[in-house]
């Protein structure tokens, strides 16, 4: 369902300071040679494979190169090395609200966001009500999105990204959106999609929500894979790491927690 082979992403750290109008007036003052371009390999060598049906998590420390994996498989970077191959339609929950226009009400921004999705406006015209029912935002459909709190873009976001069950679903941390209320929602269309047969790629930085929904484990570490297996195997031997425990220490942690609760 999804291939991921040999894929690197190099970025550029120089462009901005290498271009910036602040450095060329300084340059006129500074005879020392400018410094090269800095480069910044986010992943490298990133190979994997997702079957379909298959829930996968990625976990890892930030700047770890999570998102952007995400961003690669989703079609929304190209790799500077290696390829992606994904057999099915794709809906990525990737920095949810980046799409919209600040400027426009949030009736206005179901159908411009939606259009971006690939969705028809006769499709959005059959799904509206279905959308703005799941967002609770219905008293606010006529406001600005800027006058929105972050909270209520991402609900509006979500409930667009999710009209749809797609074959792929590419998530990044999106059951922390909104309140305590919507997350249930959103958490349960999760659940919907997953027992559905949608096959998944899920970033979060929650042990108990990967290990409550994933098949299997991705960690990265610095841009390449550290591990790669068994769900709890996994997460363990990533929660050790940055615990800076022993499986010994943990053990002995463990049993003092059950001491203290009996």
């Amino acid at each position: 369902m999804i291939d991921v082979k040999n894929v690197s992403m190099k970025f550029d750290l120089g462009i901005e300071k290498n271009f910036s109008f602040k450095l060329l007036f300084i340059s006129l003052f500074n005879k020392k040679k400018r410094v090269k371009k800095e480069y910044f390999w986010a992943l490298s060598k990133v190979g994997f494979h997702v079957k379909k049906g298959e829930v996968v998590g990625l976990i890892g420390s930030n700047g770890a190169g999570k998102s952007t994996l995400l961003k690669v498989v989703s079609g929304v970077m190209k790799p500077t090395k290696g390829k992606v191959v994904c057999k099915g339609s794709i809906a990525p929950m990737i920095e949810l609200g980046a799409g919209f226009d600040q400027e426009l009400t949030a009736r206005e921004n179901i159908y411009l966001n939606g259009a971006v999705l690939g969705y028809s406006k006769k499709f959005l015209d059959s799904k509206f009500e279905e959308i703005v029912e799941f967002s609770e935002l219905r008293e606010f459909l006529d406001v600005p999105v800027k006058n929105f709190s972050s909270g209520m873009v991402a609900k509006l976001a979500f409930s667009i990204s999710t009209i749809v069950d797609p074959e792929i679903l590419i998530v990044d941390e999106i059951l922390s959106v909104g309140d305590i209320k919507f997350q249930e929602k959103s958490r349960h269309k999760m659940m919907e999609m997953i027992h559905g047969g949608t096959t998944v790629l899920y970033v979060s930085h929650s042990l108990d929500s990967i290990q409550e929904l994933c098949d299997k484990v991705i960690w990265l570490d610095h841009g390449t894979i550290k591990m790669i297996g068994e769900t709890k195997e996994v997460c363990d031997a990533y929660y050790l790491e940055q615990m800076g425990m022993t499986k010994e220490q943990m053990k002995q942690k463990q049993k003092k927690e059950k001491q203290k609760n009996s």
